[in-house]
């Protein structure tokens, strides 16, 4: 009779039912994948961890003013003047502030960001497509001190003119600069879900006898509402969380503007207290732990926002990827009733026209304006007409949004330019700034920089590889979604105020460069791990299953046979990280950063200089700088949009080579 050895090296019998034969080498690598599976499970769950420490910090050093002060008194107080005697700390002027300037950003930026989705997704050519892609990337690359400092010389002192008032930092200069800043996001956003919209119902919609307007008005853009709707949503909590911008070219006056839409008047909002006043607030004061209540309250406002619009746009992609038939029907069956109802979108086009030249600016003479307008068009017009109308205000739209980029970059360049020189780009500041170079800040920036993505692309790539290859949709995953989503839709100035309580007091590392490159690497985790679960999902299933039938592990299938045709998206989403990384000022000025260094450091325990950083105080506390400021803006932004241009040209290199 025919025996077989055990694993323990005994004698088995084949009749032996209840024992399963297995080889040494077989059961080690068992072994080792389940060891890879979980070290990939803690990586994971990287960004709950994150999250938990970010929120346990925040609320230990705001729960003081919630218990001294408390927390209805806190929110619905109208005095914030942490200096007086007493001092008070009402924080609804701030809030009001931060809703006002952010509410104008919208005004500003949805007609514009729309109707220039819709002309790249409907209505240019090839052309104009490759001239308002690139345009609208580099507007999101832009760092946000960059358009602070463009905002503060420039636009604010058009605004100073234009109007004949004393200072152009005012909500109407928050507004505008938060809704140039807003448009990439929405713009993007609103073009996907456009895009998503069945080509059926376009052609259904011209087969019946409808105008392209017709059928962009009252077929493609209803189709995409959820997902405009969201690319609105998460463009607000862009503005919402931004610090350097605002903070630069409101005029920070902690009041709330009589009559409330006079929009020439200073405002100040909560991300820019927290960057006034972090600085030089005594660590473990009232003081302090109320500039900790505001992040907690910024933070749960951005979560909010953030993640409703994560939830419509994932419920818009589970109806696209399933919708039925019966759904194809309804919408067929409304498109004829839409069609067919009288002509009244002249008043809409006026509307959108009104909100963005005169509602800043008077609010009742925005409304007559709207009704009288409609009224002509729906009266005067036909559908052709109105095509022409509506086609003229949407290419207007977005060669507006070419021309904001062509004015940011020509005054930087042509102001920044006669600075460049040899000198400036390998000696240090001198004359706080006014004289000598900004290389500490540039070797700064490139060590803050490598330093957060060696932590960030472990961390982002293990998180991926996880929720893409070893588990499917559950409650962990889903848990682990969440995190990241809320992660991404913390707003910089968190993360520095988080790195400042953890990493700066908590454990010891004071102003140092590793607590800046922690501080980074949080930050830009949620988009390394978006760009490597994309590439991760594009490699076809049956690639797997095809190494997997041929003997292969699972890691063995991951490292050999997945990854590398996924590197390209991987190395996109670390460029775009590394951008992003390099231009933010929030995240770093109260945990790595100081203004003025002659020698480079020799320690990551040891401060550094960075070049954001490095131009907001050149623009912001020292006078007499021109020059070297608009030298230091033009290689940051040299700098960010050289990264940015980098990530672009790989991911078009291999997007034509897999097409091919």
């Amino acid at each position: 009779m025919a025996t077989t050895t055990s694993l323990s090296g005994g004698i088995k019998s084949p009749d032996s039912r209840c024992a399963v034969w297995q080889h040494p080498e077989s059961r080690s690598r068992e072994r080792k994948e389940k060891a890879i599976k979980t070290i990939w499970f803690l990586i994971a769950l990287s960004a709950i961890v994150a999250i938990f420490f970010i929120l346990i910090f925040l609320l230990r050093d705001s729960i003081p003013i919630f218990e001294n002060t408390g927390i209805i008194p806190f929110l619905t107080g109208t005095t914030w003047y942490p200096t007086g005697n007493p001092p008070e700390y009402g924080i609804l002027v701030l809030i009001v502030g931060t809703v006002l300037v952010t509410l104008g950003a919208m005004v500003f930026a949805v007609p514009l960001s729309i109707g220039c989705a819709i002309y790249i997704s409907e209505l240019a050519p090839l052309w104009a497509k490759n001239i308002l892609k690139p345009a609208i990337e580099l507007l999101a690359g832009i760092p946000s001190v960059v358009y602070g400092f463009f905002g503060l010389l420039v636009l604010t002192d058009f605004i100073r003119k234009f109007f004949y008032i004393p200072t152009g930092s005012t909500w109407l200069a928050g507004s505008i600069l938060l809704g140039i800043m807003a448009l990439p996001t929405i713009i993007s956003i609103s073009e996907d879900a456009i895009s998503m919209v069945p080509r059926e119902y376009k052609e259904g919609s011209l087969a019946i006898g409808a105008t392209r307007w017709q059928t962009i008005s009252r077929v493609i853009v209803p189709g995409a509402l959820s997902g405009i709707t969201a690319a609105v949503i998460l463009g607000f909590g862009r503005a919402i969380g931004e610090t350097m911008a605002v903070l630069m070219v409101t005029g920070n006056a902690a009041i709330i503007p009589d009559p409330i839409w006079n929009v020439l008047s200073p405002v100040r909002t909560l991300t820019g207290t927290l960057g006034i006043e972090m600085g030089e607030v005594a660590v473990g004061s009232d003081h302090y732990a109320a500039l900790f209540g505001i992040a907690v309250i910024l933070l749960a406002i951005s979560l909010i926002v953030n993640s409703v619009a994560v939830m419509i746009l994932n419920n818009l992609r589970k109806r696209h990827m399933g919708g039925g038939a019966r759904r194809k029907n309804v919408i067929l069956q409304e498109m004829m009733a839409w069609i067919r109802q009288p002509l009244a979108f002249g008043g809409l086009l006026l509307f959108v026209l009104a909100l963005f030249l005169i509602l800043p600016f008077y609010l009742g003479v925005s409304v007559l304006a709207c009704l009288g307008a409609g009224y002509f068009l729906k009266d005067h017009l036909n559908p052709k007409q109105v095509e022409k109308v509506a086609f003229g205000l949407i290419v207007t739209s977005a060669a507006i949004v070419v021309l904001i980029l062509i004015i940011l970059l020509q005054d930087i360049v042509i102001h920044g330019l006669p600075a460049l020189s040899w000198e400036f780009l390998t000696q240090s500041p001198k004359d706080l700034g006014r004289a000598g170079g900004i290389f500490p800040a540039i070797v700064g920036t490139f060590y803050l920089v490598i330093g957060a993505i060696l932590i960030a692309l472990p961390l982002g790539v293990g998180t991926a590889i996880y929720l893409i290859e070893y588990t499917k949709e559950s409650g962990v995953t889903r848990f682990i979604r969440t995190a990241v989503d809320l992660l991404n839709g913390t707003p910089s100035i968190v993360f520095g105020l988080f790195g400042l309580a953890f990493l700066v007091y908590f454990l010891n590392f004071g102003v140092s460069m590793i607590a800046g490159q922690v501080t980074l690497a949080l930050m830009v985790l949620p988009t390394m791990i978006r760009a490597t679960e994309e590439s991760l999902k594009n490699i076809p299933q049956s690639v797997r299953e095809g190494s997997l039938a041929l003997g292969a592990t699972q890691w063995q299938t991951i490292y050999r046979v997945v990854l590398p045709p996924a590197i390209p998206g991987i190395v996109t989403g670390t460029i775009l990280s590394i951008g992003r990384a390099a231009g933010e000022t929030a995240p770093i000025m109260f945990t790595a950063v100081v203004f003025s260094q002659r020698y480079l450091p020799s320690s990551v325990f040891e401060p550094v200089m960075a070049l954001p950083y490095h131009l907001f105080i050149l623009a912001t506390n020292v006078p007499g700088s021109s020059t070297n400021k608009y030298g230091t803006a033009l290689v940051l932004l040299i700098l960010v949009i050289g990264i940015y241009s980098v990530a672009i040209y790989v991911r078009n290199h291999f997007t034509r080579k897999l097409r091919g």
